[in-house]
Formats: C-alpha cells, structure tokens, sequence
C-alpha cells in the first residue's frame, strides 16, 4: 500500500451474513472444502491455551448436532463446517473494521468499503463511486453490464457459482424465506458486532 509505483487501491465487499450463509448452504457440497480450510486457518492463528471450542460449536449449528460432544453425523457434516467456518469470516470481516476506522489518512485513502445490497440498490451510484475511488474512468458500456447484471429477468440459479444476469433485487432478502428463526439467530450471535459497524 505504501509502495508508489504500485498505486494500489483495496475495495473490500461486504454481504449480510445471513444472506451469505443461505448462500453457503444452498451450496454447501460445492463450499465444503473451502469451509474446512476456513477454520484450518482459525486454528493456526489462535494462539495456544485452553480450547475455546465449547462456545463457538454452539453457533451456526443445526439442533441436536453435536449431543454429548460426538463428532457431527454425515448428514450433518457440510453445515458443521459452514457454520464455523462462517463465523471465523465475521471474525475476520471485524478485525478489518477496526483496522479501518483507526487506520491512518494515507491508507484511508487507499481503501473503501462496498456493501453488496447498497450496489444491489443503485448499482449506478455505487459503480460511479468505486471507479472514482480507483481513478478509472467510467465507459458507458460498463454501466449497462452492471445494470444487466442486477437487474436481469431471473432470479437464480441452483448451480453454485453460475455467474448470469439476474434480479439481484430479491436475492438480498432470500434469506428471509430460507433460514429458520434459530438460523438467524446464530448468525446474528455469530457476527453480530461486524453486523453492527455494517449497518446490517
């Protein structure tokens, strides 16, 4: 970020945690390895002490999952791993945060944040503003890739990862017809403090 010549500037995405574990679920086969990584990557940078294990596996799993601290049944396995593996991502979305608000004024400058339902909402704005930010211009054409692109005719897919043109409009509140009660509820116990600085 320092180095001149590189001119480098970080644009960092942020998505309702609810939203992004409906859509961790809906894909959970595909995600399941990643997920593993994801909470691979937690356990090395824990420092070493006392397990703190009992309090995080009560987050983001389904009811009766871990009784008397067995392993997770197969049937089970794919959201044992999303939901840890979701919450060490708030955990890492909150440390960014922070840092962010007490960051100094030349890395302020180098780095802004974008909220998926605000790009969602006016996609216009928000492409004016990112390209501004990153002193691009900003081509006609683009803007009516990134209006295709939100405002599509269909909703989803049920293929994980299929980039198409959709109405990006009801995805951002999907997840309020998906998740049970106690599903949001975790989440929110989960990433309720990132959830808070985002606005969410």
């Amino acid at each position: 970020l320092r180095e001149p010549g590189l001119n480098l500037r970080v644009v960092q995405l942020f998505r309702d945690p609810r939203a992004v574990h409906n859509s961790r679920l809906k894909a959970r086969q595909a995600l399941l390895r990643e997920s593993i990584q994801v909470l691979r990557s937690r356990h090395r940078a824990e420092p070493r002490g006392p397990p703190r294990h009992q309090q995080q596996q009560q987050l983001l799993l389904p009811p009766g999952l871990l009784g008397g601290g067995r392993a997770p049944q197969p049937q089970h396995r794919a959201e044992f791993f999303l939901g840890g593996a979701l919450e060490v991502i708030c955990q890492a979305w909150l440390r960014d945060l922070l840092l962010a608000r007490r960051a100094p004024a030349w890395l302020r400058r180098r780095y802004t944040q974008l909220r998926y339902e605000d790009l969602v909402r006016e996609p216009r704005a928000e492409l004016r503003r990112l390209l501004r930010f990153a002193g691009l211009p900003a081509p006609p054409a683009l803007e009516t890739f990134v209006l295709n692109m939100t405002r599509g005719a269909a909703y989803s897919s049920d293929r994980p990862f299929l980039i198409s043109a959709r109405d990006a409009r009801e995805a951002i509140h999907a997840w309020r017809e998906r998740l049970s009660r106690q599903q949001v509820r975790q989440v929110e116990a989960a990433c309720g403090e990132a959830m808070s600085l985002l606005a969410y």
